[in-house]
């Protein structure tokens, strides 16, 4: 039946992880049509849908570049077909994407004769309409392939449209805020264990670092605080549609105190039966 089929459109600028995104979602049993053209899309959904396919991952970027005129009929074809699909766009920075293009030594599809960061303005301009209307965005720049597929896991890897789940992401403001973090929260308030001598080399998941920060009663009650918040905000996201929520908490450089409590929220949070899987973006930076 049609309204059985789940449609994620996996969409985004060249060197932003768009392949290793299908390939995590083919392996966690997705069927994946890579680089697929708008104007075939109905067809390639009608034989899905009589092959009894219920997850489908479409493909589509620049590599389509001639026939985006006709994104708009694709999505009206789909609607009267009963579908809506849900759009995750891949972007990062111009200076993440050429430094990995740099290091596979492939051109972007529209780079042409000029230089990639002409070919990334272009893509950035061809793919607009689709990142306004994305669903879901990663921000990649300062994912690894690990933590990209970790995060691609969560949301397509099981049914969580009965709630919300929760993504809870520790990261250092040095570093850049996470562009995608649908809260950011500042733990910079609390006095910083990098300052002491004994606790420096350590992170946030040593006990000592973690006894260090907890035994401040800034740091209980800020928890407590942000888990009443996210009570009211996770009906508020389920009704919108939002399967995963991505929580973030920074401090100077996503080693000790961001990671400790993203640590004890995710364990209070556990305890009330909420889905929650946790991201240290930049605890292995050192």
């Amino acid at each position: 039946m049609k309204d059985t089929l789940r449609v994620v459109i996996v969409t985004g600028i060249s060197g932003a992880g768009r392949r290793t995104a299908a390939h995590v979602l083919e392996d966690i049993g997705w069927y994946v049509v890579d680089n697929v053209p708008p104007p075939l899309v109905a067809a390639v959904v009608n034989e899905c849908i009589a092959q009894g396919v219920t997850r489908l991952a479409l493909g589509i970027d620049a590599r389509s570049a001639g026939s985006f005129d006709r994104l708009p009929a694709m999505f009206q074809a789909l609607s009267e077909q009963g579908i809506k699909p849900e759009v995750c766009f891949l972007e990062a920075s111009d200076q993440a994407i050429v430094r990995r293009q740099e290091s596979n030594r492939r051109p972007l599809p529209l780079q042409g004769e000029g230089t990639l960061l002409e070919g990334i303005a272009r893509e950035r301009a061809l793919l607009a309409t689709l990142r306004i209307s994305a669903d879901v965005t990663f921000d990649t720049s300062e994912l690894t392939a690990n933590q990209l597929a970790l995060r691609v896991n969560q949301l397509f890897g099981s049914d969580t449209s009965a709630h919300t789940a929760v993504l809870l992401m520790s990261f250092g403001f040095k570093n850049g805020v996470p562009l995608d973090a649908d809260m950011v929260f500042d733990a910079r308030f609390l006095p910083n264990p990098y300052w002491v001598p004994e606790l420096r080399p350590l992170t946030g998941l040593a006990p000592a670092v973690r006894d260090y920060v907890m035994v401040l009663p800034p740091a209980k009650a800020f928890l407590e605080q942000l888990e009443g918040l996210l009570a009211i905000t996770r009906p508020g996201y389920l009704h919108e549609g939002k399967r995963v929520a991505v929580v973030a908490i920074g401090c100077t450089g996503g080693q000790h105190r961001s990671v400790v409590l993203v640590e004890q929220l995710a364990a209070r949070l556990r305890q009330g039966a909420v889905t929650v899987s946790v991201l240290h973006r930049d605890v292995s930076r050192g």
